[in-house]
């Protein structure tokens, strides 16, 4: 049967009234006329017993009191593998059922927390994409909070990371890498040379964890996708030029025999049209030739002092543009032509993005030992997709684009020793960098 506190506690203090009362009529009967010292025995027999008493059965209630506040404790510190016991069907006992529910309720959580999150290590450990997560913060500054087993590979040769200082790990990577943070911002670059040449797509964010400021850097291998889609591209290639040579020669093959047909019967009148369409022919064909074979047949590069300003001036003159910062003042060293040209195909691909032609910006600026050539612009940028690819030869998102522009630029930019750089500009655009030794 439950029985409440209220009921316990008002049993108790009757019974003791009742038991305080049969002892002052009993001292009564035997101390008749003495009031004073009834009531003085009285008190000395009742007190003690209601002390007593009222002890034994608030005892447990203050240890179960003192056991709550250690499972409180053991809450707060995340361990919730502790459980009370109430063996009366009273208040109490609902107060302990419900902190027993409680705890079954965050262990349950925890250790699906726990488990989610051994999951999401796993995957993020796995990954191939190389993660670290930087503190921000002005004390720590540059501190790699978290890294894994892609970035230990990458930096470390698979030893920890965590702990370490980003530019002491920095010390020993790639120039290629630690030029491409340093710029900051999303972007491809590429490390190595020639067969051991390595694509990375860099992607980095800042936000805050536990009201902390921390940089989460991604570095993504796209060597084999590139390589990948080369070969579709080349394929592409090959079947965009086929269908030009079919589209060309069939008529010229059907206008020759029409030609020669009108010889053979002496009619010569629509001869001159049908030479002069086969002239247009050819010289559309010719052109669309050349224009493949230009970017297949780069030649070296001549390497000759070159002024700055009869550069740009001459640039200016072909297309609108403004300089942005100053010009360096000594000479630089390059093949003209083709530096011209690759500044040309940045410039018209930037008026092309849907910037505003005064946001049209070339800035030329020498960063130790060497020369950072950037054309930005505030156009709609590239997507990762479109980044990713855009350095391809016969890649283009133009339908009439022949995909060369920006694949001539890598070309002559490292046919001079260099390479190309693309990034999202924040506030929207894209930046184009060419990084020349000087």
């Amino acid at each position: 049967m439950r029985l409440s506190l209220v009921t316990r506690f008002s049993a108790l203090v009757g019974t003791l009234l009742a038991v305080g009362i049969l002892i002052a009529l009993a001292l009564e009967h035997f101390l008749p006329g003495r009031p004073l010292l009834v009531f003085v025995l009285c008190l000395a027999c009742v007190v003690p017993l209601a002390i007593i008493t009222v002890r034994s059965q608030v005892q447990p209630i203050l240890s179960l009191f003192r056991a709550l506040e250690g499972t409180v404790s053991s809450y707060r510190d995340g361990d919730f593998s502790f459980s009370l016991h109430w063996p009366q069907d009273d208040e109490l006992a609902d107060l302990v059922a419900s902190h027993n529910a409680l705890g079954t309720v965050l262990r349950e959580q925890r250790r699906d927390l726990v488990q989610r999150e051994l999951l999401l290590d796993t995957m993020v450990q796995n990954t191939p994409v190389a993660m670290l997560l930087v503190a921000d913060l002005p004390q720590r500054a540059g501190t790699v909070v978290y890294a894994n087993l892609a970035a230990r590979q990458l930096l470390a040769d698979g030893r920890k990371l965590e702990g370490h200082r980003l530019d002491a790990l920095l010390e020993h990577a790639s120039p290629a890498l630690v030029d491409a943070l340093a710029r900051g911002g999303d972007g491809l670059f590429t490390a190595g040379e020639g067969e051991d040449e390595e694509v990375y797509h860099l992607a980095r964010s800042h936000f805050s964890l536990n009201g902390r400021r921390h940089e989460l850097l991604l570095l993504r291998h796209l060597t084999a996708e590139l390589r990948r889609q080369e070969v579709q591209t080349w394929k592409k290639v090959i079947r965009v030029i086929s269908h030009e040579l079919n589209n060309s020669l069939a008529p010229l093959a059907s206008l020759a025999h029409s030609g020669a047909e009108l010889v053979r019967r002496g009619q010569t009148e629509r001869l001159p049209m049908i030479l002069e369409t086969i002239g247009e022919r050819t010289r559309h064909l010719e052109s669309f030739i050349l224009g493949y074979a230009r970017f297949a047949k780069l030649p070296a590069p001549r390497i000759a002092p070159c002024a700055w300003s009869e550069v740009v001036a001459h640039l200016q003159a072909q297309v609108p543009f403004r300089i942005s910062g100053a010009l360096p003042e000594e000479a630089a060293r390059f093949d003209r032509s083709q530096m011209e040209q690759a500044l040309l195909n940045l410039l018209k691909n930037a008026h092309e993005s849907g910037s505003p032609p005064d946001e049209v910006e070339l800035q030329v600026r020498r960063a130790q030992d060497l020369l950072r050539i950037e054309v930005a612009d505030r156009g709609s940028g590239m997507s990762e997709a479109v980044l990713t690819n855009a350095l391809v030869p016969f890649y283009s998102t133009k339908r009439s684009g022949t995909g060369l522009g920006l694949a001539l630029v890598r070309e002559i930019a490292e046919a001079h020793g260099g390479r190309v750089l693309l990034a999202n500009r924040e506030g929207g655009g894209l930046a184009v960098t060419m990084i020349l030794p000087i």
